[in-house]
């Protein structure tokens, strides 16, 4: 190995995107998709046959059915045979499994999809089932009681103050004005119903493809130059909840503090989290319209955190910014993070 030349790093490129979030949809997951892909193909003015490699992300529980993922590939049609793979992630994670596929060298372009329709049932009800098996499922609290758990936490260690919940459910668009969020009642103490989130059922497909053939297939590419995901303990008793060393920890490794971030897009249920993302990650804790937390209005399970990176790449494809921040997490608690840097130079 000695003497041996390691290859550069692929540059790859969000080329295309569309997404859909409504609070309930009366399709089904494949009706949901068709439009979407069929979009993103237009755009690009590919068909599957130029597509080298497909991935998604949804959720089989959430669903109802094992293999799930295998009906909603009828949105992707069943010919030509293809290159597929899936995550039981949110698509961000089929994303970050997609650039690994491109860095391999054996693709050039590749279309990744995610999806989730929480409607039928009652997510944070559902979401207990991810918790520890043996010492708090059993307890079955909810996502909403759990949520209330950090924020008391934060709140009596001074991390955050309530003025600064009702200022970012302001920014999120929950409430219209401080005074509004006030005079909600209690949701799960200290949490009120705007520092919640709502949820909608959606989903969001997007293009990739290599330098070279981006440019090719989109006027302003949306270059990926750097991306991370890492994961803190599982069980609360071994975490400290006032912090997360692992957006921390991903920030850093995908070149964030390399230079001026003009927007950021954070995957955070709840108001508490997007103070607390922005502390560790290092984002300003009173930022401008550009510095948003759309999840907290609409969040979609599985599909979330990818609809974050389609909204960074719009801001470069409609000039609003040259270099963007994208934020995914999974599990509970913030336990999983990904961070995506996007620009719109590819250097």
């Amino acid at each position: 190995m000695w003497g041996k030349k390691i290859k550069p790093m692929r540059k790859v490129a969000v080329v295309a995107a569309a997404s859909r979030q409504e609070e309930k949809m009366l399709d089904n997951e494949v009706e949901m998709m068709v439009p979407l892909i069929t979009e993103v193909r237009t755009k690009t003015g590919l068909d599957q046959t130029d597509i080298g490699f497909t991935c998604s992300g949804s959720s089989d529980f959430l669903a109802g059915q094992a293999f799930s993922f295998v009906m909603t590939l009828d949105a992707v049609g069943p010919v030509p045979p293809i290159a597929e793979s899936h995550v039981e992630m949110d698509g961000a994670w089929a994303f970050y499994e997609t650039w690994v596929k491109f860095q391999m060298g054996v693709i050039d372009t590749a279309l990744v999809y995610s999806y989730g329709k929480p409607s039928p049932g009652s997510l944070q009800d559902v979401l207990s089932t991810q918790l520890d098996p043996y010492y708090i499922a059993p307890l079955w609290p909810d996502a909403h009681a759990v949520a209330g758990l950090q924020a008391r936490t934060l709140l009596e260690q001074g991390i955050i103050t309530v003025d600064q919940l009702a200022d970012c459910a302001v920014r999120a668009g929950t409430v219209e004005s401080r005074e509004e969020y006030f005079s909600q009642p209690m949701l799960s103490d200290p949490l009120r119903k705007a520092d919640c989130p709502t949820y909608a059922d959606g989903g969001v497909a997007m293009i990739l493809a290599v330098e070279g053939k981006a440019e090719e297939l989109c006027e302003k590419p949306a270059w990926i130059t750097g991306i991370d995901h890492r994961i803190d303990a599982h069980h609360f008793g071994v975490r400290d909840l006032t912090a997360v060393p692992s957006a921390r920890l991903a920030a850093e490794k995908a070149g964030v503090h390399d230079g001026p971030i003009d927007i950021a897009e954070l995957h955070a249920a709840y108001t508490t989290q997007d103070l607390l993302l922005r502390k560790e990650i290092g984002l300003p804790e009173t930022p401008n319209h550009s510095q948003r937390s759309y999840s907290i209005k609409a969040d979609t399970l599985m599909a979330s955190g990818l609809l974050r990176i389609a909204e960074a790449a719009r801001g470069i494809w409609d000039v609003q910014a040259n270099r963007a921040l994208a934020h995914a997490t999974a599990g509970p608690l913030l336990q999983q993070n990904l961070v995506c840097v996007l620009s719109g130079e590819s250097n």
